[in-house]
Protein backbone atom coordinates (compact mmCIF):
# COMPACT_ATOMS: atom_id res chain seq x y z
CA UNK A 1 0.00 0.00 0.00
CA UNK A 2 1.29 3.46 -0.85
CA UNK A 3 1.30 5.77 2.17
CA UNK A 4 2.44 9.29 2.85
CA UNK A 5 5.54 7.86 4.55
CA UNK A 6 6.36 5.78 1.47
CA UNK A 7 6.07 8.84 -0.74
CA UNK A 8 8.15 10.90 1.64
CA UNK A 9 10.94 8.34 1.61
CA UNK A 10 10.84 8.04 -2.17
CA UNK A 11 11.12 11.81 -2.47
CA UNK A 12 14.85 11.53 -1.80
CA UNK A 13 15.13 10.28 -5.39
CA UNK A 14 13.12 13.25 -6.65
CA UNK A 15 9.95 11.30 -7.54
CA UNK A 16 7.84 11.67 -4.38
CA UNK A 17 5.95 14.82 -5.33
CA UNK A 18 5.16 13.60 -8.82
CA UNK A 19 3.74 10.38 -7.40
CA UNK A 20 1.82 12.37 -4.83
CA UNK A 21 0.18 14.54 -7.48
CA UNK A 22 -0.72 11.56 -9.65
CA UNK A 23 -2.09 9.28 -6.94
CA UNK A 24 -3.48 11.65 -4.33
CA UNK A 25 -4.24 15.10 -5.79
CA UNK A 26 -6.09 16.07 -2.60
CA UNK A 27 -2.80 15.85 -0.70
CA UNK A 28 -1.08 17.99 -3.31
CA UNK A 29 -3.69 20.71 -2.75
CA UNK A 30 -2.95 20.98 0.97
CA UNK A 31 -2.49 24.30 2.68
CA UNK A 32 0.60 26.43 2.09
CA UNK A 33 3.77 24.77 3.38
CA UNK A 34 4.54 25.70 7.01
CA UNK A 35 7.90 26.99 8.08
CA UNK A 36 9.78 24.32 9.98
CA UNK A 37 11.74 24.99 13.14
CA UNK A 38 15.44 24.23 12.78
CA UNK A 39 16.17 21.68 15.55
CA UNK A 40 19.86 22.64 15.44
CA UNK A 41 19.26 26.36 16.04
CA UNK A 42 21.23 27.67 19.06
CA UNK A 43 19.33 27.46 22.35
CA UNK A 44 20.08 29.34 25.57
CA UNK A 45 21.69 27.38 28.43
CA UNK A 46 20.02 27.05 31.82
CA UNK A 47 22.65 29.34 33.36
CA UNK A 48 25.83 31.10 32.17
CA UNK A 49 28.08 28.55 30.50
CA UNK A 50 31.82 28.16 31.01
CA UNK A 51 32.26 26.17 27.79
CA UNK A 52 30.63 26.54 24.38
CA UNK A 53 31.74 23.25 22.86
CA UNK A 54 33.30 19.87 23.69
CA UNK A 55 36.12 17.93 22.05
CA UNK A 56 36.02 14.40 23.47
CA UNK A 57 39.11 12.28 22.80
CA UNK A 58 38.18 8.64 23.35
CA UNK A 59 41.02 6.18 23.95
CA UNK A 60 39.41 2.84 23.10
CA UNK A 61 40.65 -0.13 25.09
CA UNK A 62 41.37 1.41 28.49
CA UNK A 63 44.70 3.27 28.88
CA UNK A 64 46.69 2.49 32.00
CA UNK A 65 46.37 5.33 34.50
CA UNK A 66 49.23 3.81 36.52
CA UNK A 67 51.71 4.41 33.71
CA UNK A 68 50.48 7.83 32.60
CA UNK A 69 48.75 10.20 35.07
CA UNK A 70 48.43 8.43 38.44
CA UNK A 71 51.85 8.08 40.08
CA UNK A 72 52.09 5.31 42.67
CA UNK A 73 55.50 5.18 44.36
CA UNK A 74 54.36 2.26 46.54
CA UNK A 75 53.72 0.28 43.38
CA UNK A 76 57.30 0.90 42.27
CA UNK A 77 58.59 -0.17 45.69
CA UNK A 78 56.50 -3.34 45.57
CA UNK A 79 58.08 -4.38 42.30
CA UNK A 80 61.55 -3.53 43.58
CA UNK A 81 60.86 -5.85 46.52
CA UNK A 82 59.71 -8.45 43.96
CA UNK A 83 56.22 -8.72 45.37
CA UNK A 84 54.78 -11.03 42.71
CA UNK A 85 51.30 -9.57 42.81
CA UNK A 86 52.33 -6.10 41.62
CA UNK A 87 53.72 -4.66 38.41
CA UNK A 88 55.71 -1.43 38.69
CA UNK A 89 55.19 1.54 36.41
CA UNK A 90 56.41 1.15 32.86
CA UNK A 91 57.54 4.81 32.67
CA UNK A 92 59.14 7.24 35.09
CA UNK A 93 57.04 10.07 36.50
CA UNK A 94 58.16 13.65 37.05
CA UNK A 95 56.47 16.80 38.37
CA UNK A 96 55.56 18.99 35.38
CA UNK A 97 54.97 22.68 34.93
CA UNK A 98 54.62 25.23 37.68
CA UNK A 99 51.84 23.14 39.19
CA UNK A 100 54.07 20.09 39.63
CA UNK A 101 51.46 17.80 38.11
CA UNK A 102 52.78 14.23 37.99
CA UNK A 103 52.88 12.95 34.41
CA UNK A 104 54.92 10.04 33.09
CA UNK A 105 57.55 10.11 30.38
CA UNK A 106 55.01 8.47 28.05
CA UNK A 107 53.75 11.99 27.25
CA UNK A 108 56.76 14.34 26.90
CA UNK A 109 54.87 16.90 24.77
CA UNK A 110 51.61 16.82 26.71
CA UNK A 111 53.66 17.18 29.91
CA UNK A 112 54.53 20.68 28.70
CA UNK A 113 50.79 21.48 28.93
CA UNK A 114 50.55 20.27 32.55
CA UNK A 115 49.34 23.63 33.83
CA UNK A 116 46.31 23.39 31.51
CA UNK A 117 45.25 19.88 32.61
CA UNK A 118 42.68 18.97 35.23
CA UNK A 119 43.47 15.33 36.03
CA UNK A 120 40.61 13.22 37.39
CA UNK A 121 42.20 10.34 39.29
CA UNK A 122 39.06 9.13 41.02
CA UNK A 123 37.11 7.82 38.04
CA UNK A 124 34.95 4.71 38.45
CA UNK A 125 32.72 2.63 36.20
CA UNK A 126 30.53 -0.32 37.09
CA UNK A 127 31.95 -2.89 34.72
CA UNK A 128 35.26 -4.25 33.47
CA UNK A 129 33.84 -5.36 30.10
CA UNK A 130 34.86 -3.28 27.07
CA UNK A 131 31.44 -3.28 25.41
CA UNK A 132 29.45 -2.31 28.48
CA UNK A 133 31.94 0.24 29.82
CA UNK A 134 32.33 1.91 26.42
CA UNK A 135 28.59 2.21 25.93
CA UNK A 136 28.13 3.50 29.49
CA UNK A 137 30.72 6.22 28.93
CA UNK A 138 29.02 7.35 25.74
CA UNK A 139 25.31 7.03 26.57
CA UNK A 140 25.09 6.75 30.36
CA UNK A 141 23.76 3.18 30.44
CA UNK A 142 25.49 -0.14 29.87
CA UNK A 143 22.27 -2.12 29.47
CA UNK A 144 19.75 -0.02 27.50
CA UNK A 145 19.84 1.95 24.27
CA UNK A 146 19.92 5.65 25.12
CA UNK A 147 20.88 8.86 23.30
CA UNK A 148 24.61 9.54 23.32
CA UNK A 149 26.23 12.35 25.31
CA UNK A 150 26.82 14.34 22.12
CA UNK A 151 23.20 13.93 21.04
CA UNK A 152 21.92 15.13 24.43
CA UNK A 153 24.20 18.18 24.32
CA UNK A 154 23.10 19.21 20.83
CA UNK A 155 19.47 18.59 21.80
CA UNK A 156 19.95 20.89 24.78
CA UNK A 157 22.01 23.66 23.17
CA UNK A 158 21.63 23.33 19.41
CA UNK A 159 24.61 24.31 17.29
CA UNK A 160 26.30 27.48 16.10
CA UNK A 161 27.29 25.84 12.80
CA UNK A 162 24.88 26.85 10.03
CA UNK A 163 26.09 24.44 7.37
CA UNK A 164 27.58 21.60 9.43
CA UNK A 165 26.12 19.04 11.83
CA UNK A 166 26.02 19.92 15.50
CA UNK A 167 27.70 16.64 16.46
CA UNK A 168 30.60 15.11 14.54
CA UNK A 169 32.45 11.88 15.34
CA UNK A 170 35.74 11.14 13.58
CA UNK A 171 36.89 7.54 13.03
CA UNK A 172 34.44 6.07 15.57
CA UNK A 173 34.87 2.45 16.67
CA UNK A 174 32.81 -0.08 14.72
CA UNK A 175 32.63 -2.56 17.59
CA UNK A 176 32.04 -2.09 21.37
CA UNK A 177 28.76 -0.29 20.78
CA UNK A 178 29.30 0.96 17.26
CA UNK A 179 26.72 3.51 16.13
CA UNK A 180 25.03 3.40 19.54
CA UNK A 181 27.94 5.47 20.89
CA UNK A 182 26.99 8.44 18.72
CA UNK A 183 23.33 7.72 18.06
CA UNK A 184 20.28 9.70 19.13
CA UNK A 185 18.07 6.72 20.13
CA UNK A 186 14.61 8.16 20.90
CA UNK A 187 15.72 11.77 20.40
CA UNK A 188 15.02 13.16 16.89
CA UNK A 189 17.58 11.99 14.35
CA UNK A 190 18.82 15.56 13.84
CA UNK A 191 20.87 15.21 17.02
CA UNK A 192 22.83 12.06 16.18
CA UNK A 193 26.51 12.21 15.32
CA UNK A 194 27.73 12.50 11.74
CA UNK A 195 30.64 10.18 10.97
CA UNK A 196 33.76 11.61 9.38
CA UNK A 197 36.93 9.82 8.38
CA UNK A 198 40.57 10.87 8.19
CA UNK A 199 40.86 9.08 4.86
CA UNK A 200 39.54 10.26 1.50
CA UNK A 201 37.18 13.23 1.48
CA UNK A 202 36.17 12.65 5.09
CA UNK A 203 32.54 11.96 4.28
CA UNK A 204 31.39 9.25 1.85
CA UNK A 205 29.04 9.97 -1.06
CA UNK A 206 29.49 13.71 -0.72
CA UNK A 207 29.62 14.73 -4.35
CA UNK A 208 26.88 14.48 -6.97
CA UNK A 209 28.29 13.30 -10.28
CA UNK A 210 24.99 13.64 -12.18
CA UNK A 211 23.72 17.13 -11.38
CA UNK A 212 25.24 20.59 -11.32
CA UNK A 213 24.94 22.81 -8.24
CA UNK A 214 22.09 24.75 -9.84
CA UNK A 215 20.25 21.57 -10.78
CA UNK A 216 20.70 20.17 -7.28
CA UNK A 217 19.33 23.38 -5.79
CA UNK A 218 16.21 23.08 -7.95
CA UNK A 219 15.83 19.43 -6.99
CA UNK A 220 16.14 20.08 -3.26
CA UNK A 221 13.64 22.96 -3.45
CA UNK A 222 11.20 20.72 -5.32
CA UNK A 223 11.55 17.92 -2.74
CA UNK A 224 11.35 20.28 0.22
CA UNK A 225 8.16 21.85 -1.13
CA UNK A 226 6.59 18.40 -1.29
CA UNK A 227 7.77 17.51 2.20
CA UNK A 228 6.46 20.75 3.68
CA UNK A 229 3.04 20.12 2.18
CA UNK A 230 3.07 16.73 3.88
CA UNK A 231 4.06 18.45 7.10
CA UNK A 232 1.08 20.79 6.75
CA UNK A 233 -1.21 17.79 7.18
CA UNK A 234 0.77 16.56 10.19
CA UNK A 235 2.23 19.68 11.86
CA UNK A 236 4.91 19.16 14.46
CA UNK A 237 5.78 15.64 13.30
CA UNK A 238 9.45 15.33 14.41
CA UNK A 239 10.27 12.71 11.77
CA UNK A 240 9.04 14.90 8.92
CA UNK A 241 10.77 17.98 10.33
CA UNK A 242 13.96 15.97 10.80
CA UNK A 243 13.94 14.80 7.18
CA UNK A 244 13.33 18.31 5.87
CA UNK A 245 16.22 19.68 7.90
CA UNK A 246 18.53 16.79 7.02
CA UNK A 247 17.99 17.30 3.26
CA UNK A 248 18.80 20.98 3.55
CA UNK A 249 21.84 20.37 5.74
CA UNK A 250 23.11 17.62 3.42
CA UNK A 251 22.95 20.03 0.48
CA UNK A 252 24.88 22.70 2.38
CA UNK A 253 27.47 20.17 3.54
CA UNK A 254 28.49 19.42 -0.05
CA UNK A 255 30.18 22.80 -0.05
CA UNK A 256 31.05 23.30 3.61
CA UNK A 257 32.59 19.92 4.47
CA UNK A 258 35.29 19.86 1.74
CA UNK A 259 36.23 23.40 2.73
CA UNK A 260 36.49 22.61 6.45
CA UNK A 261 38.39 19.36 5.86
CA UNK A 262 40.88 20.82 3.39
CA UNK A 263 43.84 20.73 5.76
CA UNK A 264 46.22 21.66 2.95
CA UNK A 265 45.06 25.24 3.48
CA UNK A 266 46.77 25.26 6.85
CA UNK A 267 50.28 26.75 6.92
CA UNK A 268 53.20 24.37 7.25
CA UNK A 269 53.97 25.36 10.84
CA UNK A 270 50.41 24.51 11.96
CA UNK A 271 50.50 21.14 10.23
CA UNK A 272 53.85 20.45 11.90
CA UNK A 273 52.41 21.55 15.27
CA UNK A 274 49.88 18.72 15.04
CA UNK A 275 52.43 16.16 13.82
CA UNK A 276 51.09 15.87 10.28
CA UNK A 277 54.66 15.70 8.99
CA UNK A 278 55.32 12.43 10.84
CA UNK A 279 53.70 9.14 9.83
CA UNK A 280 53.52 8.01 13.48
CA UNK A 281 51.43 11.01 14.56
CA UNK A 282 49.70 11.97 11.31
CA UNK A 283 46.52 9.94 11.83
CA UNK A 284 45.53 11.36 15.22
CA UNK A 285 47.06 14.73 14.35
CA UNK A 286 44.68 14.91 11.41
CA UNK A 287 41.74 14.26 13.75
CA UNK A 288 42.90 16.99 16.11
CA UNK A 289 43.33 19.55 13.34
CA UNK A 290 39.94 18.63 11.89
CA UNK A 291 38.47 19.11 15.36
CA UNK A 292 39.91 22.61 15.66
CA UNK A 293 38.53 23.60 12.26
CA UNK A 294 35.09 22.15 13.10
CA UNK A 295 35.12 23.94 16.46
CA UNK A 296 35.89 27.23 14.73
CA UNK A 297 32.82 26.71 12.54
CA UNK A 298 30.56 26.29 15.56
CA UNK A 299 30.17 22.50 15.80
CA UNK A 300 28.98 21.81 19.35
CA UNK A 301 30.33 18.32 20.09
CA UNK A 302 33.31 16.71 18.35
CA UNK A 303 34.56 13.24 19.16
CA UNK A 304 37.96 11.83 18.20
CA UNK A 305 39.00 8.20 18.59
CA UNK A 306 42.31 6.44 19.15
CA UNK A 307 42.18 2.63 19.22
CA UNK A 308 44.65 0.06 20.55
CA UNK A 309 44.86 0.84 24.29
CA UNK A 310 44.01 -2.67 25.55
CA UNK A 311 47.47 -3.68 26.77
CA UNK A 312 47.28 -7.17 28.26
CA UNK A 313 50.85 -7.79 27.14
CA UNK A 314 54.00 -5.85 26.28
CA UNK A 315 52.57 -2.83 28.03
CA UNK A 316 55.65 -0.66 27.81
CA UNK A 317 56.00 -1.17 24.06
CA UNK A 318 52.29 -0.94 23.29
CA UNK A 319 51.52 1.99 25.56
CA UNK A 320 54.64 3.77 24.39
CA UNK A 321 53.56 3.49 20.75
CA UNK A 322 49.99 4.61 21.43
CA UNK A 323 51.04 7.48 23.66
CA UNK A 324 53.51 8.72 21.07
CA UNK A 325 50.82 8.68 18.36
CA UNK A 326 48.60 11.13 20.30
CA UNK A 327 51.14 13.07 22.40
CA UNK A 328 52.23 15.74 19.94
CA UNK A 329 48.79 16.07 18.28
CA UNK A 330 47.01 16.77 21.59
CA UNK A 331 49.71 19.15 22.77
CA UNK A 332 49.42 20.88 19.39
CA UNK A 333 45.64 21.13 19.72
CA UNK A 334 45.92 22.71 23.16
CA UNK A 335 48.55 25.19 21.96
CA UNK A 336 46.55 26.05 18.85
CA UNK A 337 43.33 26.61 20.78
CA UNK A 338 45.17 28.83 23.24
CA UNK A 339 46.73 31.00 20.56
CA UNK A 340 43.28 31.45 18.99
CA UNK A 341 41.78 32.29 22.40
CA UNK A 342 39.49 29.26 22.09
CA UNK A 343 40.71 27.01 24.91
CA UNK A 344 38.90 29.10 27.53
CA UNK A 345 35.49 28.07 26.11
CA UNK A 346 36.39 24.70 24.58
CA UNK A 347 36.18 21.76 26.97
CA UNK A 348 38.67 19.01 26.17
CA UNK A 349 37.85 15.60 27.62
CA UNK A 350 40.33 12.68 27.41
CA UNK A 351 40.05 9.08 28.53
CA UNK A 352 39.00 5.51 27.91
CA UNK A 353 36.25 3.24 29.16
CA UNK A 354 38.26 2.15 32.23
CA UNK A 355 41.84 1.80 33.47
CA UNK A 356 44.19 -1.09 34.24
CA UNK A 357 44.99 -3.17 37.28
CA UNK A 358 48.08 -2.83 39.50
CA UNK A 359 49.09 -6.45 39.08
CA UNK A 360 50.28 -8.50 36.14
CA UNK A 361 47.54 -9.71 33.85
CA UNK A 362 50.09 -12.34 32.89
CA UNK A 363 53.57 -11.87 34.33
CA UNK A 364 55.12 -13.65 31.38
CA UNK A 365 53.74 -11.03 28.96
CA UNK A 366 54.11 -7.88 31.10
CA UNK A 367 50.59 -6.54 30.71
CA UNK A 368 47.76 -5.28 32.89
CA UNK A 369 44.14 -6.39 33.05
CA UNK A 370 40.97 -4.27 33.07
CA UNK A 371 40.11 -2.13 36.08
CA UNK A 372 36.98 -0.02 36.43
CA UNK A 373 37.22 0.54 40.21
CA UNK A 374 39.68 3.39 39.82
CA UNK A 375 41.25 5.10 36.81
CA UNK A 376 42.05 8.46 35.22
CA UNK A 377 40.51 10.86 32.75
CA UNK A 378 41.43 14.51 32.29
CA UNK A 379 39.85 17.75 31.17
CA UNK A 380 41.34 21.01 29.94
CA UNK A 381 39.98 24.46 29.09
CA UNK A 382 36.25 25.13 29.21
CA UNK A 383 36.14 26.49 32.75
CA UNK A 384 38.08 23.82 34.68
CA UNK A 385 41.13 24.35 36.87
CA UNK A 386 44.45 23.86 35.14
CA UNK A 387 47.44 22.17 36.78
CA UNK A 388 45.03 20.47 39.15
CA UNK A 389 44.55 16.90 40.34
CA UNK A 390 41.13 15.88 41.61
CA UNK A 391 40.54 12.59 43.37
CA UNK A 392 42.87 9.72 44.12
CA UNK A 393 43.14 5.95 44.16
CA UNK A 394 44.56 3.82 46.97
CA UNK A 395 48.33 3.44 47.29
CA UNK A 396 48.44 0.64 44.72
CA UNK A 397 46.05 2.36 42.31
CA UNK A 398 43.38 -0.33 42.38
CA UNK A 399 40.40 1.60 43.75
CA UNK A 400 39.26 5.23 43.78
CA UNK A 401 39.16 6.56 47.34
CA UNK A 402 38.65 10.34 47.14
CA UNK A 403 37.02 12.62 44.62
CA UNK A 404 35.17 9.65 43.16
CA UNK A 405 33.49 10.39 39.82
CA UNK A 406 31.12 7.86 38.33
CA UNK A 407 30.12 7.99 34.68
CA UNK A 408 26.94 9.82 35.69
CA UNK A 409 28.97 12.35 37.70
CA UNK A 410 31.23 12.93 34.70
CA UNK A 411 28.25 13.56 32.44
CA UNK A 412 26.62 15.88 34.99
CA UNK A 413 29.87 17.86 35.23
CA UNK A 414 30.29 18.16 31.45
CA UNK A 415 26.71 19.40 31.14
CA UNK A 416 27.24 21.88 33.99
CA UNK A 417 30.28 23.37 32.27
CA UNK A 418 28.08 23.91 29.20
CA UNK A 419 25.48 25.72 31.28
CA UNK A 420 23.06 22.79 31.48
CA UNK A 421 21.47 21.50 34.68
CA UNK A 422 21.55 17.75 34.13
CA UNK A 423 18.26 17.16 35.95
CA UNK A 424 16.46 19.65 33.70
CA UNK A 425 17.72 18.27 30.38
CA UNK A 426 14.95 15.73 29.80
CA UNK A 427 12.98 14.20 26.95
CA UNK A 428 9.55 12.62 27.27
CA UNK A 429 9.50 9.13 25.80
CA UNK A 430 7.38 6.06 26.42
CA UNK A 431 5.51 7.67 29.27
CA UNK A 432 8.44 8.99 31.30
CA UNK A 433 11.10 11.67 31.27
CA UNK A 434 14.57 10.47 30.37
CA UNK A 435 17.88 12.23 30.91
CA UNK A 436 21.56 11.51 30.25
CA UNK A 437 22.32 10.96 33.94
CA UNK A 438 19.25 8.78 34.58
CA UNK A 439 18.43 9.32 38.30
CA UNK A 440 22.06 9.89 39.35
CA UNK A 441 24.87 12.42 38.88
CA UNK A 442 26.68 14.95 41.06
CA UNK A 443 28.64 17.88 39.62
CA UNK A 444 32.32 17.97 40.61
CA UNK A 445 32.29 21.66 41.53
CA UNK A 446 35.77 21.49 43.07
CA UNK A 447 37.30 21.33 39.59
CA UNK A 448 35.66 24.55 38.38
CA UNK A 449 38.03 27.42 37.71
Amino acid sequence: MITRRTLLQSSSAGFGWLALQALHPQWAQAAAPPKTINPLAPKPPHFPARAKRVIFMFMQGGPSHLDTFDFKPELVKAQEKKVAKYMGTAFDFKPRGQSGLMISDAFPELAKCADDLCVLNGMQTRTNAHQMATVALHIGSETFVRPSMGAWIVYGLGSEAEDLPGFVTINPVADTGGAMNYGSAFLPASYQGTRLSTSGSGLPDLSNLRLSDAEQRKQIEFIQKANRRLLASDPGNPELEGIIQSYELAYKMQTSVPDVLDLDREPAHIRALYGLDDASTERFGTQCLMARRLAEKGVRFIQLTSTGWDHHQKLREGLGTQAHSIDKPIAGLIADLKQRDMLKDTLLLWGGEFGRGSGYDNELYNGRGHNGRGYTMWMAGGGVKGGFTYGSTNEMGDTAETGILTTHDLHATVLYLLGIHHERLTYRYSGRNFRLTDVHGEVAKDILA
